[in-house]
């Protein structure tokens, strides 16, 4: 039972990014424990054995994109430059500095002042905010709880290049200075929050923390493997869960090898996730019984995952996209039956001719989307551009993927006998 928690736990934190922790509540085991000075904290995985994503490089496996990455490093070097004053400290959780005052770095950084610089910046911190990068609360920015995964092997780099980025030239502020603006924002902060709302929201000014390591997750597991399988079998593990595609079976030992896929396939439930074979490729999803009890917790009335679930627009949009993109293409014989992603975007005309949302929240929720990896956008250039289904579709299980396919009968032709068949069958379980 124990196990199952610790797997919901590890699946939700996923989906939905750190997860708040009351004062004296544990980490699940293989998750870290970002502890504030009122003993409450987050909680978020660890690395096994200390590897990063960064591995990926070492394989030439591509990673999930981000968008806009390089406008998104930079703005989070500008954030590490003004909240972490004290190098000879961890970085994490540094101290709150002014979001006028990242801007300012950032602006010195590239070395241009218009105002599509700002816009830019702005976007990339609401994208490091949603991702849990970075803090951001009444015009104060905090580093955010994923800057206390960084390996302290890492941090004589990250000094380095704190040293190096320059500092901003700013005139003498005459009506409010820097330190005037986090002290308002931390006597307005307050003392408790939703679990709903991200973690660190409210205490977005709290200065302090420390980081506690967890129960170990794995050695279990690994203990009875030499070096060097161990390290396959890691290096299998952080490829299945962070590779934008699935990847080849024959590069990695621990998807060739019946036996270290059995491990593999052990350290994947622990986390409340599975492997998913795509002929000789393999990626990871969700476990779908994790889903379901994931599932039930979505509930109107439910806070424990608020914070991160799709709200009406979302899907709503998502639904178009799959009926214009899938099914619709699908039905004229031009995709596979079993694919869902598409070379066939929905252009943006379409969602607005076909939605009832504002141009405001469509674009919101598109955006939403695109972060989710549940959607990608297609440039215009010798095709149409638009939008098409994004790489979170390849995670899908085979229980996953006949779900879906019943709900996209139910919305393309609700009144059609396919959908009533699709109704009947569901009833009669």
């Amino acid at each position: 039972m124990n196990m199952r928690r610790a797997a919901v736990g590890h699946a939700l934190v996923r989906a939905y990014g750190p997860a708040r922790l009351a004062a004296g509540v544990p980490a699940e085991p293989g998750m870290l424990r970002l502890t504030r000075p009122d003993a409450t904290g987050d909680a978020l995985p660890g690395w096994p054995d200390g590897v990063t994503p960064s591995l990926l490089e070492e394989h030439q496996v591509a990673a999930v994109p981000v968008e806009r990455s390089g406008e998104t490093r930079r703005v989070l070097a500008a954030v590490l430059k003004c909240c972490w004053r004290d190098l000879s400290v961890d970085p994490w959780p540094g101290e709150p500095a002014p979001v006028e005052l990242v801007l300012d770095t950032y602006r010195e950084l590239i070395g241009r002042t218009d105002d599509l610089m700002r816009n830019w910046a702005r976007g990339a911190l609401r994208r490091l905010h949603d991702s849990a990068w970075v803090v951001m609360d009444d015009g104060v920015v905090l580093l955010g709880p994923r800057c206390a995964l960084w390996p302290v092997e890492a941090h004589a780099q990250l000094q380095e290049l704190v040293r190096r980025l320059p500092e901003p030239e700013r005139p003498e502020l005459t009506l409010v200075g820097d330190a005037d603006i986090v002290a308002a924002s931390a006597a307005s902060a307050t003392p408790t929050t939703s679990v709903s709302e991200p973690a660190g929201a409210a205490e977005a000014v709290v200065v302090g923390g420390r980081v506690e390591g967890g129960a170990a997750e794995f050695d279990d597991l690994l203990g009875g493997y030499d070096e060097r399988r161990r390290a396959e079998l890691v290096a299998a593990f952080m490829v299945v869960e962070h590779a934008a595609e699935p990847v080849q079976e024959v590069r990695f030992a621990a998807l060739r090898d019946p036996a270290l896929r059995h491990t593999l396939s052990e350290m994947l439930a622990r986390r409340g996730r599975t492997l998913i074979q795509h002929r000789d490729r393999w990626t990871s999803g969700y476990d779908d019984a994790v889903a379901a009890t994931i599932g039930a917790l979505e509930t109107p009335d439910s806070d424990e995952v608020a914070g991160g679930r799709l709200g009406v627009g979302e899907r709503a949009v998502l639904a178009l996209v799959l009926v214009h993109s899938v099914a619709i293409p699908r039905a004229e014989g031009l995709l596979p039956e079993d694919s869902w992603l598409s070379p066939h975007p929905t252009p943006a005309d379409e969602l607005r001719r076909h939605t009832q949302l504002p141009i405001g929240e469509l674009e919101a929720a598109l955006r939403t989307l695109r972060h989710a990896g549940l959607l990608g956008q297609v440039k215009a250039g010798e095709e149409a551009g638009g939008y098409v289904p994004g790489p979170q579709f390849h995670r899908l299980t085979p229980a996953a993927r006949r779900r879906l396919q019943e709900e996209l009968i139910l919305a393309a032709g609700p009144n059609t006998p396919l959908a009533a068949a699709v109704l009947a069958r569901r009833s009669a379980r």
